[in-house]
């Protein structure tokens, strides 16, 4: 039983975690910003913000536009981790209480969101990981 119970992969496997959950959550920030650049395109995004009651909608379509797919691409990499996350969070939040909250918690409902909000904040708070261009720039 004890064997089991210590699990030898903390030790060998510790340092990739960060590099899984940031790689993933890159990924899924810059398909969705691609997604919205590529088959919304700006007017598409800037006319659903303006559904939602967004001021200046054009402008807020361009910042998510770039948040997501530059904001992925940065996760991806480990790049300014800590302030991309940061940047995600609040692109989390935004969608969870404008898109997703009030359609219950199921999907299209806020449980997707919620994942992704708890794993950018996640990578906020722990940052990029030792498989990072972050750690590689700081050892400099």
């Amino acid at each position: 039983m004890k064997n089991l119970m210590n699990c030898l992969c903390l030790d060998k496997w510790q340092a990739v975690a960060p590099l899984v959950l940031r790689v993933v959550l890159g990924v899924i920030f810059a398909m969705h910003g691609y997604q919205k650049l590529t088959m919304m395109g700006v007017p598409g995004v800037s006319g659903f913000l303006a559904t939602l009651g967004f001021p200046l909608p054009d402008v807020f379509a361009v910042l998510l536009i770039a948040a997501e797919l530059g904001g992925g691409i940065l996760l991806i990499l480990g790049l300014w981790t800590h302030w991309t996350a940061k940047i995600l969070v609040l692109v989390s939040i935004v969608a969870l209480a404008t898109v997703h909250l009030s359609k219950g918690f199921f999907l299209p409902g806020y449980e997707f969101i919620l994942l992704i909000l708890a794993a950018s904040i996640s990578v906020m708070i722990t940052g990029a990981g030792k498989w990072s261009l972050d750690h590689k720039l700081k050892k400099h």
